[in-house]
């Protein structure tokens, strides 16, 4: 149990940051939406598979335009050909698509994706069920899918017993147990005492720690990334795999070849072997699109010598690190276990390396006390988790709603993106009509304008339910934590948006009564003193435009959204640049869509 008076610090810490909010609120004037005419200059890639990369594209775009010539076909058949026997097509048309639609409605699918192919099969029958059979019945999935489940079955027997630590959590809290429980049971992965967590709040800290962890390796070095970028971390840490291969240690990496795929130097995979480095890439791309293609490696994980084991948001890239700035300040989190936590993440690895390579190892050579004699320090209980897009068990999103249903006081949620499906909504939404204190902070500065317009999109049911959002105003958090009445937290690669939790591998770090959450929570109210809270008013007032910079520039033009709702005119356009024209005019449309009448909104949300 928590101190009394690291509680009551907390508390006035909060206190305090809600206190400089308000003056910070009732100092501000309304201002109109700023938009800048420059962009970051961004540095070019070093090395890039352009070629390929047109390729798949040109390939995508090929079957897209072969099925609609398919469709065109059909109905010049039907209206030119078939005259006389229209009705009988169009019987078998509609038999087919309501054939088709049974099956999707009776398949354990998230009701959203049921519902998108439901409307394409209805309104293009040919072009629905081309498209469905192509994904949905490709064999090369089929079997992707069937190996990596294969994998991850025969895993669970390395997994030890967690009986008695589940009991001792039931003892504590009993709303702990439940979600500790699920984690073990469906998800597969135990529960842990005698592991040490140390937070880091920035993306500098976790890598100056990771640099002095990996030069420290003795017996072997794990791996698995979803980007790596050549530059300063990358150049550090291929340095010291390198040198750590040549002392004989076992190096192995794994990377997203989707995410590396224009970072990289198409021969990466033949230079490090010739460094001694085991490489395998993930799911690569190929000429064929199928829609495995979909399913990434979003994880960012590093064991060392089994009992050292970092994850978080961090990728291998400057960016990450704040050495090459992109999107103003670069926030983001990781966490550092040693102990016997880490056995789950070096069986996440080994799962994904027998996937990619075929080689199998005898795992237990790789357990936390096969290199460390020394007894583990305990800090609570630590539950290092995965989540596939392989199987019906959406774990990441589940644990989430987990947390947020059985808080009492808070939940603190940061995000890089915020799109997510009706049962996520529903969770946050009651939650703060219930009376918790729910707060989610996204960037302030998008990494991807569009993504961010869907996220805002959220943002009105949301604060009109109690929910409270802020934006990160020095630039992008990247950070995928959340921390709830000071008792359960969870950090890990898991964004709040549709590709995180139902397409990519994931992984994450489930934490109950460890220091490190204090930790989490402090950072949050941190964080949130350089925010900008978004309210109904705002919303209502003047629509944000997305911002390049890290604080409004001041130019011939202030606005290119006014507040009486309308754009500007032929003279001020032309001292704005097109990109901030049409950002205005996506705005504008949103804000009116935003403007129904409180009895619309209701009904929309029934339906």
């Amino acid at each position: 149990m928590y101190c009394q008076h690291r509680e009551k610090e907390g508390k006035d810490r909060l206190q305090e940051t809600e206190k400089t909010m308000e003056e910070k609120t009732e100092q501000e004037t309304v201002q109109e939406t700023t938009c800048s005419g420059h962009e970051h200059e961004h540095d070019k890639p070093r090395y890039g598979r352009q070629n390929k990369s047109k390729s798949i594209y040109i390939t995508k775009i090929a079957i897209v335009v072969f099925t609609l010539i398919l469709q065109i076909l059909f109905w010049v058949f039907l209206y030119g050909i078939a005259k006389n026997y229209m009705f009988y097509w169009k019987t078998l048309a509609i038999l087919i698509s309501a054939t088709v639609v049974l099956y999707i409605v009776n398949k354990p699918e998230n009701p959203a994706y049921k519902l998108t192919w439901i409307l394409l099969m209805m309104v293009t029958p040919i072009l629905g069920g081309v498209l469905y059979i192509a994904i949905a019945g490709n064999r090369t999935r089929m079997k992707f899918i069937r190996d990596a489940q294969k994998n991850h079955l025969d895993t669970f027997q390395y997994m030890p017993s967690d009986k008695s630590r589940q009991r001792e959590i039931r003892k504590l809290s009993q709303s702990a147990s439940v979600q500790s429980t699920y984690i073990s049971k469906t998800a597969g992965y135990p529960v842990y005492k005698n592991t040490a967590v140390r937070y880091f709040p920035l993306g500098e800290d976790n890598f100056a720690k990771l640099v002095e962890e990996l030069n420290n390796a003795n017996h072997f070095i794990f791996m698995e990334y979803f980007i790596i970028k050549q530059g300063e971390m990358w150049d550090t840490i291929l340095e010291i795999m390198e040198r750590k291969a040549k002392e004989g240690v076992d190096v192995r990496l794994i990377y997203d070849d989707f995410g590396c795929s224009m970072w990289i130097p198409s021969r990466f995979i033949k230079d490090m072997k010739e460094k001694g480095i085991k490489v395998a890439a993930f799911n690569p791309i190929g000429p064929v699109f199928n829609l495995r293609q979909n399913n990434r490696d979003h994880r960012k994980i590093t064991v060392i010598d089994g009992y050292v084991g970092f994850t978080g948001g961090i990728n291998l890239a400057d960016e990450y690190i704040n050495k090459k700035s992109r999107f103003g300040h670069w926030k983001d989190t990781g966490i550092m276990l040693k102990g016997e936590a880490v056995w789950n993440l070096t069986l996440m690895f080994l799962q994904t390396w027998l996937m990619l390579t075929g080689e199998k190892d005898d795992y237990s050579s790789y357990s936390p006390e096969k290199y460390q004699d020394m007894a583990f320090f305990s800090d609570g209980y630590i539950q290092p988790y995965g989540d596939t897009p392989v199987d019906n068990e959406i774990v990441g999103e589940n644990i989430y709603l987990n947390m947020i249903n059985k808080a009492k006081h808070y939940v603190y949620i940061t995000t890089p993106y915020l799109i997510i499906d009706n049962e996520m909504v529903t969770a946050l939404t009651l939650a703060a009509k219930s009376g918790i204190d729910v707060r989610i902070i996204t960037p302030g500065i998008p990494d991807k304008k569009l993504v961010y317009l869907v996220t805002q999109s959220y943002y009105y049911q949301l604060i009109e339910a109690g929910v409270r959002i802020f934006q990160y105003t020095p630039g992008f958090i990247h950070a995928k934590t959340v921390v709830v009445d000071d008792k359960v937290a969870t950090v890990g690669t898991i964004n709040f948006d549709y590709r995180s939790l139902y397409l990519h591998f994931e992984c994450g770090v489930w934490m109950f009564n460890c220091s490190s959450i204090y930790e989490i929570k402090e950072d949050y109210m941190d964080t949130l003193a350089k925010c900008d809270e978004v309210t109904k008013e705002k919303i209502r007032e003047t629509t944000e435009i997305v911002r390049t910079e890290p604080a409004p520039v001041s130019s011939p033009v202030d606005v290119a959204v006014k507040k009486e709702g309308t754009l500007c005119s032929k003279e001020e356009k032309k001292e704005i640049p097109t990109i901030c024209l049409q950002q205005a005019s996506r705005s504008f449309c949103a804000r009116h869509r935003w403007r129904r009448s409180p009895s619309r909104i209701s009904q929309t949300r029934q339906v």
